[in-house]
């Protein structure tokens, strides 16, 4: 029988807070969320699930599926990109792409993620499939991934048209999903930037996040605007180790959109706090892998284990429990091999992934029978 490995930690207790036990804190929003990015935890809702239009905070799925393919090796940052006549063609927020001209991913994450470029996420959006009509169909399938039941896409922009929309509560799991890629707050987190910055039509950019220049650790991530949807952010923001996940919807003005959402954080960094159980390089324990190139591997949490305390609450007592299969090699790290349970008085609160601390390669049939012959001379030897 398998070991069971438990621990135990001492951390400040908090409860997870109810909507209707705090003040409004976007009083001027349709909609409103706050989240705490590692652990999803809801500090504050307001018509969270309300289906609304959601302006080019669009742009975050557009940049999660961008960042997605630079990880599966699909795009490179310094791969340069055409903008078809159709994307040259945008409407609305842009950064004045001619057709034919090209700029490296770089340079068109920078439109995007900064100056909300209608045309540059067109212009990727068709390097990635082809057509725009062939990426929203990605970023439909992406939202279904992610279980999101009160959002729709038809555009990859956000420009006003029928049958598109999204929630506060969505749009902060969209977010939640983004923020795992931390290049792209490269982007998000910068204020001002050039692009074209040594040809004679240099272009200017400033985020319209004004948080980003004036509210300490906020980082990104998205502001949107239309007729339809009104004044829209999604931010977020990091001081030690926690960070917190913000969304307003249809604010009357870009003033009280980003007066909300500093009182929210406000409140989340004044009255919060993460502890973290195990972090991603913890190693939980040992086993054996079967046929690899190595013989033993060691298990650790697929994603970092924390705990999100209220900082002026008592104590208590947290367990978590490790349940791991048997290990087959090919195996890669990120493959989940098992559970780590995060136990309060005996009820499961959370499971996260185990995976493995390293990729190990099946080992050649020689290598298999040599090890064969030997676990079999070294049981002989016992008797």
């Amino acid at each position: 029988m398998k070991k069971i490995l438990i621990l135990i930690f001492i951390f400040l207790f908090v409860p997870t807070i109810r909507a209707e036990e705090i003040e409004d804190l976007a009083p001027n929003a349709t909609s409103a969320i706050m989240i705490e990015s590692s652990t999803g935890e809801i500090l504050f809702q307001k018509n969270a699930n309300e289906r609304l239009a959601p302006a080019s905070m669009t742009k975050m799925m557009s940049m999660l599926l961008i960042m997605e393919e630079i990880d599966k090796g699909n795009l490179k940052l310094d791969e340069k990109i055409t903008a078809s006549e159709y994307a040259a063609s945008m409407g609305g927020s842009q950064i004045f792409l001619e057709p034919g001209e090209k700029m490296t991913l770089t340079e068109m994450l920078k439109g995007i993620a900064i100056g909300s470029g209608n045309d540059a996420t067109v212009a990727v959006a068709e390097r990635i499939a082809g057509t725009e009509e062939a990426f929203v169909k990605k970023m439909n399938e992406k939202a279904k991934d992610l279980g999101l039941k009160n959002t729709h896409f038809s555009n990859a922009t956000g420009l006003d048209i029928d049958n598109h929309y999204s929630s506060a509560y969505d749009m902060a799991q969209i977010a939640k999903e983004l923020v795992k890629h931390e290049k792209i707050l490269e982007f998000t987190g910068t204020y001002e930037e050039y692009l074209r910055k040594d040809s004679n039509n240099p272009f200017w950019l400033v985020n319209t996040n004004r948080l980003v220049k004036f509210y300490n650790g906020v980082d990104g991530l998205k502001t949107g605007f239309t007729d339809t949807a009104g004044y829209c952010l999604t931010a977020t923001a990091k001081k030690e180790n926690m960070r917190l996940i913000t969304v307003v919807m249809n604010e009357p003005d870009s003033t009280k959109r980003s007066a909300d959402t500093t009182k929210m954080l406000d409140y989340g960094f004044n009255i919060y706090m993460v502890k973290s159980i195990v972090s991603e390089n913890t190693k939980i324990k040992k086993v054996k892998v079967e046929l690899g190139t190595e013989k033993e591997i060691n298990i650790v949490p697929k994603n970092a284990i924390t705990i999100l305390s209220k900082k002026t609450d008592a104590e208590r007592n947290i367990t978590y429990q490790a349940k791991i299969n048997k290990v087959v090699a090919p195996i890669n790290k990120g493959d989940k091999v098992g559970t780590i349970d995060i136990i309060e008085d005996g009820k499961i609160i959370s499971t996260i992934d185990a995976t493995v601390s390293k990729s190990v390669k099946k080992a050649d049939i020689f290598t298999i029978f040599l090890r064969n012959i030997q676990d079999i001379m070294s049981k002989s030897l016992t008797f």
